[in-house]
């Protein structure tokens, strides 16, 4: 008989299970740091030869010219290794313009696979930029995942429900607890419109659990339509999800239409369900409940949740109004306002203009993001909308949760600068 037969007919010795478990994720664990300071020294690689290049244009006053021919010369003099293409000597260019510090091994981008980096540096705004990289190298998010938040500018969503939070929980329970609230919450893979039902808007994220979980990011899926029995009497909740870091269970009820207080007070109810029946208080945090709906008034959440015992918050959410086959075949929103709209986007002098003035209304319009908003509204005003849908679409387009809101006034303001830099640009009638 074989040795290793002898070891699979005898009885594994006490304490075998968990010297294979330590190994294993010895192992893995090794590999991964592994991977990781591959990832640093290609980085660090990748930003000095971009700060070589940026220092030769600067002193010498080379042109791009030159990238494409060191491109051409590296692909020669280093044959099949890969990573010498004239785009990406473009991004290590941009690497060491966007992190000018020698010591980027040291940093959260120097954490991240070069593929995220790429993705970061398409990032205008360095604070920005900068949050996604940390945020990325201490979660783990991949490359399709940073893509996504980026793209669904998580940075100003985060956190930005109102919520009563520092009432019911301690400082730092607290800011956990806000890691999984969103505002608004963005559900555009659903390929739903405004006629949707609370059903709809229920059967579509969990056909889609994956990029719903996205959105309630670290949470796991527990249930749909989960049954309590209180007094005798059924309920059921619509969402329950669990956060396996935090330990803590999250209620999520969906509601299509404006806030109303009495939805809280049904909210309220199922949390305090749930922390009777599922919730372990020696195991568990505090169970939150979310309440996302499709609109609602500032000063009336915020008065309904003050009145509210136990950790709760009011989230919007938003999802394009064309069906997903629909949407797949038409270009951008912007692309089809570029289309119809007879001028260029604005030049660079003067989109640093409007930023700069966007942010005298309010510090935080000062964002790329706010001149494809900018487009969006010159194409309102050409369209000959009146005023107070332009002032309305206006303060929805670049109100975001906590951190933006435009009254009328300031509304007003941002038409006007649209309206004169616009005109400055192109001489037209806008």
């Amino acid at each position: 008989m074989e040795a290793d037969e002898v070891m699979t007919s005898e009885v594994l010795p006490e304490g075998y299970p968990e010297l294979l478990a330590q190994v294993k994720a010895d192992v893995l664990a090794t590999r991964l740091r592994v991977v990781r300071a591959a990832n640093t020294d290609l980085v660090g690689l990748y930003w000095r030869i971009g700060k070589l290049i940026l220092d030769r244009q600067h002193e010498q006053g080379w042109g791009t010219r030159v990238i494409d021919r060191l491109a051409a010369d590296l692909r020669e003099e280093l044959g099949e290794q890969r990573g010498w293409s004239r785009s990406n000597l473009f991004s290590m260019r941009a690497l060491a313009a966007a992190w000018p510090d020698p010591a980027i091994v040291q940093q959260a981008v120097g954490r991240l696979p070069w593929g995220q980096v790429t993705v970061l540096l398409k990032v205008q705004d360095p604070h920005e930029r900068e949050w996604y990289a940390q945020r990325s190298a201490v979660d783990g998010w991949s490359r399709k995942v940073l893509e996504h938040h980026i793209a669904t500018d998580l940075r100003s969503r985060l956190g930005a429900a109102p919520n009563n939070f520092p009432a019911h929980l301690d400082a730092a329970d607290a800011d956990q607890a806000r890691e999984i609230l969103r505002d608004p919450y963005v559900f555009d893979f659903l390929g739903l419109d405004s006629s949707a039902s609370e059903r709809d808007l229920e059967d579509g994220l969990l056909s889609r659990l994956q990029d719903t979980l996205l959105e309630f990011y670290g949470c796991a899926f527990v249930g749909r339509q989960v049954r309590i029995e209180v007094g005798g009497d059924e309920f059921f909740i619509d969402l329950l999800l669990f956060h396996p870091e935090q330990l803590r269970y999250v209620v999520v009820e969906l509601k299509v239409g404006k806030f109303e207080p009495a939805h809280l007070g049904q909210l309220q109810f199922y949390v305090g369900a749930i922390n009777q029946q599922k919730r372990r208080p020696d195991k568990h945090a505090s169970t939150l409940g979310i309440l996302v709906c499709s609109s609602g008034t500032d000063e009336v959440v915020r008065f309904a949740l003050g009145s509210a015992n136990s950790p709760m918050a009011v989230a919007t959410y938003t999802y394009d109004t064309l069906p997903a086959a629909e949407r797949a075949v038409l270009p951008a929103a912007e692309d089809i306002a570029a289309a119809i709209t007879p001028t260029p986007p604005l030049n660079g002098h003067l989109a640093d203009r409007l930023l700069d003035q966007l942010a005298a209304v309010h510090q935080n319009l000062r964002h790329p993001r706010s001149i494809r908003r900018a487009r969006n509204t010159l194409l309102d005003i050409r369209q000959g909308k009146d005023p107070n849908t332009l002032i309305a679409n206006v303060k929805a387009r670049f109100s975001n949760g906590q951190d933006v809101q435009l009254d009328d006034e300031a509304a007003v303001r941002v038409l006007e600068l649209v309206r004169t830099l616009y005109k400055e640009q192109d001489g037209s009638s806008t």
